[in-house]
């Protein structure tokens, strides 16, 4: 799994604060590591080896809930002006939306049903929900964070080039005021990556250039006014007298879709535990460490009972 120059974005230099952490896998041996790496190979094998009709029974099942969910949603905006409408509309295109980001958009856009060979839940053919353009996510996703999942300077998603997410990064005083703009940034997500999808951090470096950066901005903008003729000129105007309403519901859907993603999204990844590497982790690194940094860089979160 060596990984040459010429695969690897260009690092932003970063400047350590204080002294490395002690990794939680510094007690593995070379031959423990390898052995892990092997285990996980021959789990992988054996799930790939299994996917079946139960497998594709499954994804139909939670297309057919999202798409249920949308439609009957959609349709009771139409009515939106009325409370109870508005409440079981919003809260059906809530869960529709959640879906198709998470479970659907997610998990299709990995590849995860590219085996099933059918074009309507392929990687290269769906487009989600979503302000971000499904090429620009699988790039940055897909390759850049999960190749150098937490390298300090190739891993761009540590901290989505705002926010300080780990004590190696470089201490600037712009992040005293980060409870806020994480807070802003929850209430935005979609277009906050979609905006960190420009890469104006690259751009800000020389390693970008503004031709560049403008096709990505043109290719950004033709997905956002889709976004935005659907969820605020078409749907509110099939609702007729309730178009005020529906243009609020919608409103309200994406920023719930919004706070749940970057609720899981966050605390999978920047919680108080995880790991950072610095560039040097990458040489030479095998297939059994490339699962050991996967996992020490990434947290696994649960929910717990509600509250009587």
């Amino acid at each position: 799994m060596t990984l040459t120059a010429s695969t690897r974005p260009t690092p932003v230099a970063t400047t350590p604060t204080k002294a490395p952490r002690t990794s939680a896998a510094a007690h593995l041996t070379d031959e423990q590591v390898e052995a892990l790496g092997a285990e996980l190979d021959a789990i992988r094998d054996e799930v790939m080896g299994s996917r079946g009709e139960r497998d594709a029974r499954y994804i139909h099942k939670v297309l057919l809930a999202q798409r249920s969910l949308e439609v009957g949603g959609r349709a009771l905006l139409l009515f939106s002006k009325f409370p109870p409408a508005w409440l079981a509309g919003t809260a059906a295109l809530s869960v529709a939306k959640i879906l198709d980001n998470m479970e659907l958009g997610h998990n299709i856009l990995h590849g995860q049903w590219d085996w099933m060979r059918d074009a309507k839940i392929h990687s290269t053919k769906w487009e989600w929900d979503h302000a971000d353009p499904s090429e620009f996510w699988q790039k940055s996703h897909n390759f850049e964070h999960h190749t150098f999942t937490n390298i300090e300077g190739l891993d761009r998603d540590l901290g989505y080039s705002i926010m300080r997410v780990t004590p190696e990064q470089e201490w600037s005083p712009k992040y005293l005021i980060q409870p806020l703009t994480n807070l802003g940034l929850s209430l935005i997500f979609e277009w906050g990556i979609a905006i960190y999808d420009i890469e104006l951090d690259r751009v800000q470096s020389g390693e970008k250039s503004w031709k560049e950066a403008r096709k990505s901005i043109g290719t950004i903008l033709r997905k956002v006014r889709k976004q935005l003729a659907k969820d605020y000129v078409v749907y509110p105007l099939l609702s007729g007298p309730s178009a005020l309403n529906t243009i609020a519901a919608n409103f309200t859907a994406n920023t719930v879709r919004n706070l749940w993603s970057h609720a899981v999204i966050f605390c999978g990844h920047f919680p108080d535990g995880t790991e950072t590497f610095d560039e040097s982790r990458l040489e030479g690194e095998t297939r059994g460490q490339w699962y050991v940094r996967q996992m020490l860089g990434s947290a696994n979160l649960s929910g717990g009972r509600p509250s009587t």
